[in-house]
């Protein structure tokens, strides 16, 4: 980063928490809490909405006159909920998936993601002085942020230096105005791709290529969405390298070996037999590396989420102890223990009563329901408290989008789903045959209250190290996501039923008829499934599990080897367990995002030798140029995804807008890569516009 973010000092007080700050913030988390469920949905990311949340709000706040660096932050603080929140959507659809649930309650959907984001701020606000503060933990999505914070209010408090500073003024120019509008621009291009591939047809989603070798079946494949190109940018080549190994892991071996031994006996065509076998024996492998990943991830972080427990209880003393008559500064009062705690016991009985209201209608006793409600929510909340600190340490240590929040919800719902088996078990309460859709519902249930808190637990630390660095205030900024806690769980709901009904998940359509192609893929939620119902009828492939674990062990002590060796190369196994899983159309897309960030980031590093050690501001105007680009794109596509399911859901047509037929297919598919290649070649030449030849 370029430099240090002036800091407010505690002495001078701005405007903060103000009335339009919080509106603005809500609008700008209604609009990013649709894009990542969207993308959620389709692709199983999400992406980190506070650089263009700060990028928008400084563009508006300034056209409004008389904003300053605080009340942007707060504003990027509480849209940052959108990126993190959404996760839930990783388990919550496991609900259709099962016929649990035939549409998403608005009440209990609420009530679950509402109460867990609460939580997860609360329980990382003890934890602030000791991760934040006086922690040399890098937290570089926070550390951006602030520095875009920066540079804007220079843009406002200093143009007069600007002018006779034309660096200054490029930045200036990136964070502010000149930023919104490569979001724009990036969202327009992606917007209107999107609607020529999902609403008129003209453009194919995918090019694939089938190649047999004897009985043994290859495929090379490519999608070509641009909110997929835009996350890949945003993910880094490191991991798009490991998403392409898990691609090859998946359908240059795996696949290849199974169509070669397995009969195909019911004479099904190449590409309906290999893609079975991917679908039910494939992509547990990747299951299988994914969880392995996640308890190794675990246990590697046991140290630091004890002593980040053992800081929690310490730091809530001390807060006691300041709070007898000792005045705090400005930027060292975070939300007292006596809110924390009444917060804290708010949210814990809003969850027992949501947890009676979801078994309401089982089979059971007052009592029985008693218990199983009293186990989920005792370990929803301690494991929730756990999962918090290793998750704080996680964003400062690789940033909330590398967290393994997937990771964590495997083990979440294995845990979970082993105390209800042993409960039921032990009390007679349930059982796997006439009782094992509730159990599987309930675990899941359990499952999404913990990812609640464990996303927000990493976005909250984030956010307080940005405000940390510019000089906001702890508990205005607290207050801040609290409410964009409450904001996005309003959004989440509504959002997930208009797309089920308008596209309908894998293993889960709302209506006879629809096409499964068209099926938003949902794949942590069909992972969390799986696990669930292993574990209750004993049905899982522990085969294609068992090859997951070994190649995650495998993958795990190469990823050690190139850590002692140093460099930036790495591996990581969560990556490659997302690309065995993934269907290959999106992990090639990630793949291509990633290296299309790669290549600009070595055209600017060979610009940079030639221009020497003063190129270093354009450099950074060119990456911001370039997440913001990738940012644009992605909410640009996931907005017209919305829009169409609005569309169709009006129409009860799956393709109201199409204008040409289904004999289009195979041209539409040649066009839309045409296309795909020009919008790459444009997207990277505008990045390397801001750098000097």
């Amino acid at each position: 980063m370029a430099s240090q973010p002036t800091r407010i000092p505690d002495a001078v007080s701005l405007p903060e928490l103000t009335v339009r700050g919080m509106i603005l913030g809500a609008l700008i988390t209604v609009v990013f809490t649709a894009s990542n469920v969207y993308l959620g949905l389709k692709v199983g990311l999400t992406f980190s909405s506070s650089i263009p949340a700060a990028v928008i709000s400084m563009a508006v706040l300034r056209a409004l006159r008389g904003g300053n660096i605080l009340e942007n932050n707060m504003v990027q603080t509480q849209a940052s909920a959108a990126g993190t929140l959404s996760s839930i959507i990783f388990v919550l659809p496991g609900l259709l998936m099962i016929g649990h649930w035939q549409g998403f309650p608005f009440g209990l959907t609420l009530a679950i993601c509402a109460s867990g984001g609460i939580l997860g701020v609360l329980f990382t606000i003890p934890l602030r002085r000791a991760m934040v503060v006086d922690s040399d933990l890098p937290y570089p999505e926070g550390v951006a942020a602030a520095e875009i914070l920066r540079v804007g209010s220079e843009g406002d408090d200093a143009s007069a230096s600007n002018s006779a500073n034309g660096q200054s003024d490029r930045q200036s120019n990136a964070a502010g105005g000149s930023g919104v509008r490569e979001i724009a621009f990036g969202g327009v291009v992606s917007a209107l791709f999107a609607f020529a591939t999902n609403g008129l047809k003209i453009f194919g989603e995918s090019i694939t290529a089938w190649i047999p070798a004897g009985t043994a079946v290859f495929r090379l494949t490519s999608g070509f969405s641009l909110a997929l190109i835009g996350a890949g940018y945003l993910i880094g080549i490191v991991s798009g390298l490991a998403i392409l190994l898990g691609i090859l892991l998946s359908w240059g071996i795996a696949v290849p070996v199974l169509t070669s031994i397995t009969p195909n006996t019911d004479g099904q065509a190449m590409a309906a037999f290999a893609n079975g076998l991917w679908q039910h024996k494939v992509r547990f492998i990747g299951a299988g590396t994914i969880g392995v990943a996640a308890v190794w991830t675990l246990i590697t972080l046991a140290k630091p989420m004890v002593e980040g427990v053992k800081t929690s209880f310490a730091a809530l003393g001390q807060s006691r102890a300041r709070g007898t008559g000792v005045k705090l500064g400005r930027t060292e009062q975070d939300l007292s223990p006596r809110w924390v705690i009444g917060l804290t016991l708010v949210c814990v009985a809003v969850w027992v009563v949501t947890f009676g209201v979801f078994l309401a209608d089982a089979p059971l006793s007052v009592g029985g329901i008693a218990t199983l409600v009293a186990c989920s929510v005792v370990f929803a909340v301690v494991f929730g408290f756990l999962v918090a600190a290793a998750c704080g340490y996680m964003a400062g240590l690789v940033g909330s989008s590398a967290s393994p929040i997937s990771g964590i919800g495997i083990v979440a719902v294995v845990l979970v789903s082993l105390l209800i088996l042993s409960v039921s078990q032990a009390s007679g309460l349930l059982d796997t045959t006439a009782g094992g859709k509730l159990a599987i519902a309930l675990a899941l249930f359990t499952t999404a209250a913990v990812i609640a808190i464990a996303t927000i637990s990493n976005d909250n630390l984030q956010d307080l190290k940005t405000g940390w660095l510019v000089g906001a205030t702890p508990w205005r900024q607290q207050v801040a996501l609290l409410v964009g806690c409450v904001v996005g769980a309003a959004v989440i709901p509504p959002v997930l039923n208009l797309l089920y009904n308008a596209y309908g998940f894998t293993d889960a359509l709302p209506r006879a008829g629809m096409d499964p192609s068209q099926a938003l893929s949902a794949p942590q939620a069909i992972l969390m499934t799986a696990i669930a119902k292993g574990i209750f009828t004993h049905q899982l492939d522990w085969s294609m599990l068992g090859i997951g674990a070994v190649v995650g062990l495998v993958m795990i002590a190469i990823d050690a080897m190139l850590a002692k060796r140093g460099g930036v190369a790495r591996l990581p196994v969560i990556a490659v367990g997302i690309g065995i899983y993934l269907p290959p159309t999106i992990g090639s897309a990630l793949v291509i995002g990633s290296v299309l960030g790669w290549i600009s980031h070595r055209v600017m590093k060979a610009r940079a030798k030639a221009h020497g050690k003063d190129f270093g501001p354009y450099a950074d105007a060119a990456e911001r140029r370039g997440v913001l680009l990738a940012s644009g794109l992605i909410v640009g596509e996931s907005l017209v995804g919305v829009a169409m399911a609005m569309v169709v859901g009006f129409t009860g047509s799956d393709a109201p807008l199409a204008i040409v037929g289904s004999g289009f297919a195979g041209t539409a598919d040649w066009i839309a890569f045409a296309a795909f290649v020009a919008v790459c070649v444009v997207l990277v030449r505008r990045v390397l516009a801001a750098v000097p030849r």
